[in-house]
């Protein structure tokens, strides 16, 4: 069974840089056909797609992000990673590590408990 564990700082300054990894049990992150999802979703809020790292390293993010984030892997400790350079004041969220069916239109089969990033000065 694939189990998803979201790691993050808890707590970031505005404009300060995020970085948030996902450790992976249970599956190979390189494994076809299978993406690795991130996911946010603000108090009172509905989910946001942020972007995505596939099982060949490409990857795919969102253009309406107010911050660019990057996606990237190590796939030696099975581990998929978030940054965002310059986190915006009133950002904070529940971020999510997702697994995602490419051949089915990435559809999202396991989740991660989620971890919350308070913006805060």
């Amino acid at each position: 069974q694939v189990q998803l564990q979201e790691s993050g700082p808890g707590l970031v300054k505005p404009s300060q840089t995020l970085s948030l990894s996902c450790a992976i049990s249970g599956g190979s992150i390189t494994v076809k056909y299978y993406g690795w999802t991130w996911m946010r979703q603000p108090p009172g809020k509905g989910l946001e797609w942020i972007g995505v790292i596939a099982y060949d390293g490409s990857t795919f993010s969102s253009p309406s992000l107010k911050s660019r984030p990057s996606i990237s892997r190590n796939t030696s400790k099975n581990q998929v990673s978030l940054q965002f350079l310059s986190v915006p004041s009133k950002d904070t969220a529940v971020y999510y590590c997702t697994r995602g069916v490419l051949l089915s239109n990435d559809a999202l089969d396991t989740w991660g408990q989620g971890t919350l990033v308070t913006v805060s000065a």
